[in-house]
């Protein structure tokens, strides 16, 4: 076996191995804190991921390799598609009447931080259940910000390249320099944003249990919910502090990282895509809010709703607060085009990204000045240097990549019965890991348990390839990856 196979192997098995020490502290945790008879899932997870684990660890060890580019790749891609299979076991299990091919969605939506469930009458369903679906979503939303730093800048995936913390930093900086106290810097982080969200939930009237399950998949930005109403069924308050908070889960978090360090300078890139995403924040709640003062009834909580659900969805945390459906045209089309965009680059947040936004208005407008004046010299600039046609190639390739994605998967699930709307919302909504779509079937009334089997194996691919930005998918299957 080649060295770098060796070392993922072993990485995988600590993983796999890491995974049944969760699963068995979670069995242990149901039984002795909530009774709610949750066990037999839990077990089998436990056993087959000790396992697995034990195996693939002893036979990766005694490699002192490197891991490597390639073995880096096949890593990330190993555990994006095999952890889902292990962490459905007990949602297979436990939850009532959910067949494998549901639990694999339901655990494939919660890891990518998507947001869409099958699972109805959320209320009824076992404690443990409800705290295990919140857990694979915090776990997949520093999953995901560890993945935005550490390998899509090395594939060059649609203008991450910007983001490499060795090009893009020119200052000296300890902190960076530190791979593994700057990852422990991000947990921290993390879980302080988390701590904190949770403890707004609570001054705003949640119960304990539901403001950390909140908090879970609040600032991971999956939107995941202990109720079939969402963030609908609480109050107020609640939903602000959700605003809050699904805003920080969108932003960079080298952003925080270089806030508290006091070996940072300020990042002029960072700054400028969040304020191009408040900005666009600003934009979809006027929208909103004029559809929604227009359509039936009016209501005297407009503008929070309007903030809401344009946050919810623009940060692709899915979180549903009222039927934004009755709000007319408007309110679809604007909904339906933030279901692509996104938060910043580094953040748990998914969809297209704003500074691919940013950058392609560059380019097109430094386009506009070179054709107009053949003379001048027009340079774009973003996040501190100057653009290269690679860069604006890069990310026009991803632009394309993802309308392609997203175009074919309409078609596969409209091949399947799915009504026009239910089919390019579900497909829109799966490739950018926002959630809800828009419909009866699958709106934010709705869920996607009605959806034939082979509709959600179609929309399991795309979360995947949404999450991991696609290029890391495909790079497999070049001829060159595997000669490097």
């Amino acid at each position: 076996m080649m060295p770098h196979l060796r070392n993922v192997s072993l990485i995988w098995g600590v993983l796999c191995l890491g995974l049944a020490v969760l699963a068995g502290l979670h069995m242990a945790a149901s039984h002795l804190l909530v009774h709610d008879g949750a066990g037999e899932g839990f077990a089998a997870c436990m056993l087959i991921s000790g396992f697995l684990g034990g195996v693939l660890t002893l036979v990766g060890l005694g490699e002192r390799a490197r891991l490597g580019f390639r073995g880096a790749v096949i890593l990330t891609l190993g555990a994006w598609f095999g952890l889902p299979l292990l962490m459905a076991i007990p949602l297979h299990e436990e939850a009532v009447g959910l067949s494998i091919t549901d639990a694999i969605f339901e655990t494939v939506s919660g890891l990518t931080t998507t947001g869409s469930t099958v699972i109805s009458h959320l209320e009824a369903q076992p404690p443990s259940l409800l705290v295990w679906r919140a857990l694979l979503q915090w776990i997949g939303g520093i999953g995901i910000i560890g993945l935005s730093i550490a390998i899509l800048p090395l594939l060059r995936s649609g203008g991450m390249q910007l983001f490499h913390l060795e090009s893009s930093d020119r200052s000296p900086d300890k902190l960076i320099a530190r791979p593994g106290h700057l990852a422990g810097v991000i947990a921290g982080l993390y879980l302080a944003l988390t701590c904190l969200c949770a403890l707004g939930y609570v001054f705003t009237g949640m119960s304990r249990f539901d403001a950390v399950l909140h908090a879970l998949t609040t600032v991971s930005t999956g939107g995941y919910s202990t109720t079939d109403q969402s963030m609908g069924g609480f109050s107020a308050g609640a939903q602000w502090v959700a605003i809050v908070f699904m805003l920080a889960g969108a932003i960079p978090f080298l952003a925080y990282v270089r806030a508290v360090s006091r070996h940072e300078g300020r990042r002029p890139g960072a700054f400028e895509e969040i304020m191009g995403l408040l900005a666009i924040v600003a934009l979809a709640s006027g929208l909103l809010f004029a559809a929604e003062l227009g359509g039936p009834p009016e209501h005297p909580d407009a503008l929070r709703l309007a903030l809401f659900n344009a946050v919810s969805v623009l940060t692709t945390t899915g979180y549903a607060a009222g039927d934004y459906q009755l709000w007319g045209p408007l309110a679809m089309a604007t909904i339906f085009f933030l279901t692509f965009l996104g938060g910043c680059a580094g953040s748990t947040a998914g969809g297209f990204k704003v500074f691919r936004i940013q950058i392609m208005l560059k380019s097109t407008w430094a386009s506009l000045q070179a054709a107009s004046s053949p003379h001048a010299i027009t340079v774009a600039h973003h996040a501190g240097r100057r653009l290269t046609p690679a860069d604006s190639a890069s990310v026009a390739l991803f632009a394309g990549l993802y309308v392609a994605c997203f175009a074919a998967g309409a078609v596969a699930l409209s091949a399947f019965g799915l009504d026009f709307l239910t089919a390019v919302t579900a497909s829109a909504t799966a490739i950018a890991n926002v959630g809800p779509g828009l419909g009866e079937v699958i709106g934010p009334a709705g869920n996607f348990s009605t959806l034939p089997d082979p509709a959600k194996w179609i929309l399991c691919l795309q979360m995947l390839l949404g999450r991991l930005e696609i290029l890391v998918a495909l790079y497999v299957l070049t001829p060159r990856f595997w000669m490097r």
